[in-house]
């Protein structure tokens, strides 16, 4: 008889998390799963039934964290520039600790769509929690004059692109431009900054 354990599923849930991450869902199975949690595969089934809803759980924890890497940044007091940037840079360290996440996300997006629908299905409360928000923030710093038109989507396109960009091509470029683990890092500390600066003229009126 199996007992339940939140700190079983916990920790099946993080051996899923990282197998998928390095491997992508194909390559990855309920049985390596069980022996990197430390659990049999039973225990495996038994909490999450399927590695497809094992999959799920891990998805749409991740595409949460994206989310609120880009909306949770807010300080009481800031400037619109100054709650942006910190948007930007929040998402931009988000993906550095997560460095496989955008190539995990693009790559099962593309190969099953039915996952997009299913995740939107599940996230239906971001855009009235996040993105609404923000949008009303953007929309009354162009009515002041301050920033020039744009919509939220325009924006959010650009920052996502500027950021998730470097972490696709960072495993080329280490090998083409042959740096160490030292070089990326400081590439990293350079583009976060520069990509704040580069989106933040961007939004300048005498564009």
């Amino acid at each position: 008889m199996i007992n339940p354990d939140s700190n079983t599923e916990h920790t099946i849930l993080e051996a899923a998390e990282k197998l998928f991450l390095e491997k992508g869902f194909a390559l990855t199975s309920t049985t390596e799963i069980a022996r990197v949690a430390g659990c049999n595969q039973a225990l495996v089934h038994y909490y999450f039934r399927t590695k497809e809803n094992l999959f799920n759980s891990v998805f749409e924890k991740k595409a949460r964290m994206i989310a609120n890497g880009l909306f949770q940044a807010d300080r009481p007091g800031a400037t619109f520039e100054e709650k942006l940037r910190l948007k930007i840079e929040d998402h931009f360290d988000m993906l550095r600790a997560n460095p496989g996440l955008p190539f995990l996300i693009f790559n099962e997006l593309l190969t099953n769509p039915d996952r997009l629908k299913k995740l939107r299905d599940n996230m239906l409360d971001v855009p009235k929690n996040v993105i609404l928000p923000f949008k009303a923030e953007l929309e009354s710093e162009i009515a002041k004059g301050n920033i020039r038109s744009i919509t939220v989507y325009d924006l959010l396109i650009t920052i996502v692109s500027l950021n998730v960009l470097l972490f696709l091509a960072s495993p080329i470029l280490k090998i083409i431009a042959d740096l160490d683990q030292q070089e990326i890092e400081t590439l990293f500390d350079h583009r976060k900054q520069e990509n704040v600066i580069i989106i933040l003229q961007s939004l300048k009126n005498n564009i």
